[in-house]
Order: structure tokens, then C-alpha cells, then sequence
């Protein structure tokens, strides 16, 4: 249980710094979580091209954010990733798969991540400990 445990605290964190990062940088459909690009209004829901503003309203005031951002995620977020590389290529799947169905990919990735990430280090830990359990058995005492 350890792994797992370390593991959502490094997600929660990354989570965080993401959140405030995409705050700061005003970004409304794109956000980002470390290097991870997620749309919130994926396929068929796009927004409108022209949304009058509340001071003039012969002024375009639709949100468009960047689609391509310079973010440099930090060797915590870098070692979750290649840690877990299945459960972020599931997750991928996941999120993609799900977009593509209109549903927005910041919340799937929100539910669906931690759940893997977790069941991805309980594995290993569980591998790790049936692993230590036989070579236990199989050692003759002294």
C-alpha cells in the first residue's frame, strides 16, 4: 500500500501545480497537467467562433487559448510518467477514447488517472511482495 499511496501524492501535487499554472495562464479550453494536453470541450462541442462582450458587444470576446503551451514538467512528474507508463498509456486510451465521445477530457483524466496510477503500483507491489515471499521460502536457514 505504500507505493500506491506515494504515488497519489505525487499525482495530487503534479495536479496542483497544474491547476495553478493553467489558472495563472488564463487558458479556457486547453489545460494542461504537467506536459499532457487536455481539451475541455472535446469533439462536437465546440464553442462558438464569435460571442459578443459584455462591454461592447460588436467585440469578439471568445476564448481562444493556446493550443500548443512551453510547459516543462518537473523530474517529480517526469519519474510518475516513466514509473507508470502503462497506466499513463491506459489513461491515454481512456481520456482520447472519451473525448472523442464529447466528454470532457480534464475530468476523465481526473477520475480515471488516480485509479489506474493506484492499481498500477498496488501490481507492482504486489509482484514485488510475492517475489520476496518465495525467495524467503526457498532460502534455507543458517
Amino acid at each position: 500500500m505504500l507505493l500506491p499511496t506515494i504515488a497519489l501524492m505525487l499525482f495530487a501535487g503534479e495536479s496542483y501545480l497544474s491547476m495553478r499554472m493553467n489558472r495563472e495562464a488564463g487558458t479556457t479550453r486547453y489545460q494542461w497537467w504537467s506536459e499532457i494536453r487536455l481539451d475541455t470541450t472535446p469533439s462536437g462541442q465546440r464553442q462558438p467562433a464569435f460571442v459578443p462582450c459584455k462591454q461592447d458587444p460588436k467585440q469578439n470576446c471568445a476564448g481562444w487559448g493556446p493550443v500548443e503551451m512551453a510547459v516543462d514538467a518537473g523530474w517529480l512528474a517526469k519519474a510518475l510518467v516513466i514509473s507508470a507508463v502503462p497506466a499513463f498509456i491506459a489513461g491515454a486510451f481512456i481520456v482520447r477514447g472519451l473525448g472523442h465521445l464529447g466528454i470532457n477530457e480534464v475530468w476523465t483524466f481526473a477520475v480515471s488517472m488516480p485509479l489506474l496510477i493506484a492499481g498500477w503500483f498496488y501490481l507492482i507491489g504486489w509482484v514485488i511482495d510475492r517475489w520476496r515471499y518465495r525467495r524467503a521460502v526457498t532460502l534455507p536457514d543458517d
